[in-house]
């Protein structure tokens, strides 16, 4: 069993920064593929990023390359998303999520075997 606890989720004007964190437990976590995903209201759950079992390897979503940047600390069970130069569409609760397989480059929904609870992320315009 993996329990993933994000926190670090507010309201934020365009242009501003936020960073999410996800504690996870686990004896394992350096081998999880962890990401972070988000829904917006009405809209379906994307992906947003993924960092995989070996830290140099991320995977970003289009709509959030170059401003966002996945990373994690595995002496504290943790991964980030530093969420730069933030947009209105970026509005949405984030979820951070255990990947069933350590290994691969796809993220979908049905790939993730824990999710957290989720944070809100706000962006006024």
């Amino acid at each position: 069993q993996v329990q993933l606890v994000e926190s670090g989720g507010g309201l934020v004007q365009a242009g501003g920064s936020l960073r999410l964190s996800c504690a996870a437990s686990g004896r394992a976590f350096s081998s999880y593929a962890m990401g972070w995903f988000r829904q917006a209201p009405g809209k379906e759950r994307e992906f947003v990023a993924g960092i995989g079992w070996s830290d140099d390897i991320t995977y970003y979503a289009d709509s959030v390359k170059g401003r966002f940047t996945i990373s994690r600390d595995s002496t504290k069970n943790t991964v980030y998303l530093q969420m730069n130069s933030l947009k209105p569409e970026d509005t949405a609760v984030y979820y951070c999520a255990k990947r069933r397989r350590p290994y691969g480059s796809t993220w979908q929904p049905y790939e993730i075997d824990y999710w957290g609870q989720g944070t809100q992320v706000t962006v006024s315009s």
